[in-house]
Formats: C-alpha cells, structure tokens, sequence
C-alpha cells in the first residue's frame, strides 16, 4: 500500500474532522442530543416524541445541502467506486443491519461515544472498524 502524496489533503482532512466534531459538540450541548446519523434518520422514520422531527429534518437536509453548496463554491472532488450496483446495494444493507444491531452508527459512537469515553462505543467501534477491514480484505483479496 502506498500514499499518492500528490492528493494527500492533510489540512482538508483535519478541517473536515474539525467541523464534524463541532457539530456534535454543538448539538449534545445545545440540544442535548447524539450526532449519530441513523439514530437521527431512524426518529425521522418513527418519531418518538411530539415536536421530535423538526431538528431531525434540519440535521437530515443540512447533510444533503451541504455537498452541494460546497458544489457550487469549488470544484467536486473526483470519486470512484470499484464496486457495481448490486455490491453497492448489498453494502448499504448491511451497514444498515449492523448499525441497527449496534444501536448506532459510526458517527453515533465512533464520534460522539468515544469523545464521551463511553466503554460500549469503544467496544462498537472496534467491532465495525474490524469487520470493515476484513471485508476490504476478503473484497479485494479473496473473492476479487
């Protein structure tokens, strides 16, 4: 494996991570509530509580908004997906499945539960980071 260091973007990377993290810093104290994505999409499929759905709806479309504000201040960068659409499908299914069976997501717990030290999110996060990698693995190794 190597670093094309020709489009490595440390500082955009960083910046990114750095808006990400304030998000969440933001929204657990403003609002008191967890920046995990699938729980916040999830109570827009099923709200739970009366006056529920609006913040959701804001953090929802503000993702969708985002990339294409971005789209009309610089240029996209390039992207490429080695898998066809029926990989792509599988992989979006279980992501789905797994973080259902996780009670959350990477950004539920891989953000927002390890900066709050939290001993399940640790555990969850290990977990998905190393079925993702063996499944890169088994992807690109053994059933390529």
């Amino acid at each position: 494996m190597t670093i094309d260091w020709l489009h490595f973007t440390p500082a955009s990377a960083f910046a990114g991570g750095l808006l990400i993290g304030l998000a969440a810093a933001l929204l657990i104290l403003l609002e008191g509530r967890i920046a995990g994505i699938s729980g916040i999409v999830g109570g827009l499929l099923q709200p739970l509580r009366k006056g529920d759905v609006a913040w959701r709806l804001a953090f929802a479309l503000g993702l969708v908004a985002a990339p294409m504000l971005y789209q009309v201040l610089a240029a996209m960068p390039q992207s490429r997906i080695d898998g066809g659409w029926a990989r792509l499908v599988v992989a979006g299914l279980l992501v789905g499945f797994g973080s259902r069976l996780g009670s959350g997501c990477t950004s539920g717990h891989g953000v927002c539960g390890l900066s709050r030290l939290s001993p399940r999110s640790l555990a969850a996060t290990i977990v998905f980071m190393t079925a993702g990698f063996v499944t890169v693995f088994a992807g690109r190794h053994l059933f390529a």
